[in-house]
């Protein structure tokens, strides 16, 4: 009776095993597809910015938009034509973001470094103190940051008031995620260095340094991202000289004529960059904001 009954419960689990694995790929193909669909619905608002910016201005404002008119690269020609155009102001997002970005890892590495790995005391108390920093809204410091200056340090219009600035805005971010990161090193490591002889700069660059790289570039690449979009302050604080790109872009919103193609040029112009950093630092994003989330 026994091997009759194994016998008959033998097919039922074979057909259970396989209803299984069809509703698991079931759900695979169908969390893929909204995930297609999801990345569809991002991509397409960008792809056709980017076709709006090839074509001629009377063909970027009709109405619907004429997807078969004829492509033009006129319009990037315009934005770099002119002493006045574009090319400065990306110039200068680029040094603001990048210049930025070394001083805040150069700052935020050595305090994640001391609030993860050498803890020091009431090390919660200084995590908060540069978290409440980032609780002011921007706009709340646009009147003292101008006043301070224009009229005491006499430096308008300076793209390194805005380093200072972009510095001083991604340093508490940075190193929040740095000491998430850094906390995720094995204490052995460091006692094992200390114990060998190894000073406190040998063992960041060459015992934390290469464990947590990951985490500096995402932290990096999200710090570069907030600088280099960055527009509140630049409008502000900039004129002609140190105008970056999104102040730039803001300026071709007009309504008296007919612009919307050039916009969409700058808009993509000015997107490159970041998409170019971010494919770029893509491995060592995903292992560093993933760095600091599983215990």
């Amino acid at each position: 009776m026994t091997a009759i009954a194994r016998t008959a419960h033998a097919p039922a689990t074979v057909a259970h095993v396989a209803r299984v694995r069809r509703k698991r790929r079931t759900a695979t193909m169908l969390l893929g597809l909204l995930a297609w669909v999801i990345g569809i619905i991002f991509v397409v608002p960008i792809l056709y910015m980017v076709l709006t910016s090839l074509h001629h201005p009377g063909d970027a404002q009709t109405y619907p938009p004429s997807w078969g008119a004829p492509l033009t690269f006129s319009n990037y020609h315009d934005l770099f034509a002119t002493s006045d155009g574009i090319g400065a102001p990306l110039l200068n997002s680029l040094f603001c973001s990048v210049v930025s970005t070394l001083i805040v890892l150069a700052l935020a590495i050595p305090a994640a470094y001391a609030l993860a790995v050498k803890p020091v005391r009431r090390w919660s108390d200084a995590m908060f103190f540069f978290l409440s920093t980032k609780m002011l809204p921007m706009v709340a410091g646009i009147l003292p940051v101008y006043l301070f200056t224009t009229k005491i340090i006499h430096m308008p219009d300076n793209v390194f008031v805005l380093v200072v600035l972009y510095t001083a805005m991604n340093l508490p971010i940075a190193v929040w995620m740095m000491r998430s990161f850094l906390a995720e090193v094995p204490p052995a490591l460091v006692e094992a260095a200390s114990i060998d002889g190894a000073g406190t700069m040998t063992i960041m660059t060459r015992i934390i340094g290469p464990i947590a790289m990951p985490g500096v570039a995402a932290t990096s690449l999200i710090c570069f991202i907030f600088a280099w979009n960055e527009q509140l302050y630049a409008k502000v604080l900039t004129s002609v000289t140190a105008e970056t790109g999104p102040v730039f872009v803001n300026t071709l919103i007009q309504t008296e004529h007919s612009y919307l193609a050039q916009l969409s040029a700058g808009a993509t112009m000015i997107s490159i960059p970041v998409l170019i950093a971010g494919f770029a630092a893509q491995d060592k994003l995903v292992q560093g904001l993933s760095l600091g989330a599983v215990k």
